[in-house]
């Protein structure tokens, strides 16, 4: 699903114009990400959590030629859905 589907979606079921249903759909994405990129927590109630978090240096290997590497810190992002998320995908 693309965020064409969504805004297709969203224009049938609310009934509003579809550059609307783009214009809120942008809306809600630009504040996760902002959000998201401050660090912070999302909880979607009855959806899941979205989680920023730090990852520390580590070592690994260059899979190609086995040379030890160091892999640097970074952030990632993480997803855990809600237990109704995870009921309603195993009916």
């Amino acid at each position: 699903m693309t965020k064409i589907d969504i805004v297709e979606r969203v224009y049938e079921k609310v009934g509003i114009q579809k550059y609307e249903a783009a214009e809120i759909l942008e809306s809600v994405l630009e504040i996760m990400k902002e959000t998201l990129e401050k660090g912070e927590g999302i909880k979607v109630s009855g959806f899941g959590n979205f989680v920023v978090k730090s990852k520390n240096d580590r070592r690994g290997r260059n899979p190609q030629t086995g040379e030890a590497i160091t892999i640097t810190s970074r952030r990632v992002l993480t997803f855990k859905p809600s237990n109704l998320l995870k009921q309603s995908i195993n009916r």
